[in-house]
């Protein structure tokens, strides 16, 4: 079964167990929710339009991951006034994956229950106990979330390896990438995202 969705301005097409990056939506990774515009869902040669939207039908997410686009650059110039002006600007992204596409009313499963305050503490616990592979810099911490794939749990996680500022993730050597990978299970993100070339301009911005 397939779904077409409207969230942000933009169509979508869906099936279960899709991942999905789109423009930012509300909450933490691990939030569940349902989209509730849905322009048509269809199985095989069944296809139901809406008219806008198919009545009783919704498709139900879960968010993976909060992060950011790519970094583009906006130039704006007006003409014999010498005004010129340059700005970066990464869209806020989410990362969600689609559990179920639902008709007729039903309503999505019951999602897993949150950690509660004190699952998370251990969970933190846990984090501050594993041995760090770098020796913590002197001076503030960056904000590590500003790297595209980065979020709150990730940004902790790369804390308790030592990592804390834009130089050290530019300055990772392929030994350092390495070790981060298999730590972290990372599977080549690290490369796959451009992590030292954000870093990189994130700290020459400072």
């Amino acid at each position: 079964m397939f779904a077409v969705i409207k969230t942000g301005g933009k169509q979508y097409k869906v099936k279960a167990d899709d991942l999905l990056q789109i423009e930012r939506l509300e909450g933490v990774e691990g939030d569940t929710a349902i989209f509730d515009t849905v322009l048509m869902v269809g199985e095989g040669d069944n296809v139901t339009i809406g008219s806008p939207v198919v009545e009783g039908a919704s498709v139900a997410y879960e968010i993976v991951e909060q992060g950011r686009g790519e970094k583009i650059i906006v130039f704006k110039k007006r003409r014999r006034q010498k005004s010129e002006k340059t700005q970066g600007h990464r869209q806020l992204l989410s990362t969600v994956k689609i559990t179920e596409i639902l008709t007729g009313g039903k309503k999505a499963s019951a999602p897993a229950k949150k950690a509660t305050p004190k699952a998370e503490e251990k969970a933190a616990d846990s984090d501050a106990a594993v041995t760090p592979l770098f020796e913590k810099p002197a001076g503030a911490a960056d904000d590590l979330k500003k790297i595209s794939g980065v979020g709150p749990v990730l940004e902790k996680k790369l804390n308790a390896l030592g990592i804390y500022t834009f130089e050290q993730v530019s300055n990772f050597t392929a030994d350092d990438i390495e070790r981060v990978d298999n730590e972290l299970n990372f599977k080549g993100r690290i490369e796959r995202d451009n992590w030292l070339q954000q870093a990189k301009e994130l700290a020459a911005a400072k």
